[in-house]
């Protein structure tokens, strides 16, 4: 996926960053911040209130200290799929791991219930207006950029139709390469260790259709920084999106 970078300048002129340009949450969001200049942090505060940026750590702080507000603190890690550790078993008794195709409203149960209030990455939203404008725009490939292949789905056996969703991995095809946007299981719904399972799936299914590194972000204090590292994941940065 390839999208036009926007330049930002600063006071003097010169350009302070450049970035791509998306919605998060109704507000407008810049992310994949580049070619920062020192002036980038006074930029952002003067000519983009109202907007959500997602930036490098140092630069987040320096926004903070302008008055921003921090929405979220995280990892960026990278797995090289060559390398990756996949666990032996693909799915638990009871559960299969199939593509990704099904609707959004047959997903959304399960993807909605995965952060309830104590979850790290837990924010209290409307569930009609998380499916309408997060879910379906995040699976038609208007978010990150297409589902790739390997995305998988968690669904249990015996339900009713084609399997119950009880949890899923959405790999997408980004402007950073392959990227994770999800790790989501059903809290009540799926037993403990699923979601390892489902990305181990995930990462072999990349690696066999030619794949050479996938990356995604996980929340400060996230226990499940442990799950990918197990996996093979490798933290490489840090980030922070704040609200100006």
């Amino acid at each position: 996926m390839t999208e036009e970078r926007r330049r930002m300048l600063g006071a003097d002129g010169v350009p302070a960053f450049s970035y791509l340009e998306g919605v998060r949450d109704g507000s407008p969001w810049a992310y994949a911040i580049e070619d920062i200049g020192p002036g980038a942090a006074d930029a952002m505060t003067s000519r983009m209130p109202g907007w959500v940026v997602s930036v490098p750590a140092d630069l987040g702080q320096a926004l903070l200290d302008r008055g921003a507000r921090l929405l979220r603190h995280m990892n960026v890690m990278l797995c090289d799929l060559p390398s990756a550790r996949p666990l032996a078993d693909a799915a638990p008794d009871g559960f299969r791991i199939v593509p990704c195709d099904r609707s959004p409203a047959e997903i959304f149960p399960a993807w909605f219930a995965a952060y309830p209030p104590g979850h790290p990455d837990y924010r209290p939203r409307d569930g009609e207006k998380a499916l309408e404008e997060e879910l379906v725009p995040l699976l038609g490939g208007e978010e990150i950029g297409p589902l790739l292949p390997c995305s998988v789905l968690a669904v249990r056996d015996g339900s009713p139709g084609m399997g119950e969703v009880v949890g899923g991995v959405f790999v997408h095809d980004s402007n950073r390469g392959p990227w994770i946007a999800d790790v989501f299981r059903h809290p009540d719904r799926s037993p403990r260790g699923l979601g390892a399972r489902m990305l181990s799936t995930a990462l072999a299914r990349a690696a066999e259709g030619g794949l050479t590194t996938i990356g995604l972000v996980v929340t400060k204090g996230n226990p499940a920084r442990r799950v990918y590292e197990r996996l093979g994941f490798q933290a490489v940065a840090a980030t922070m999106t704040v609200m100006i």
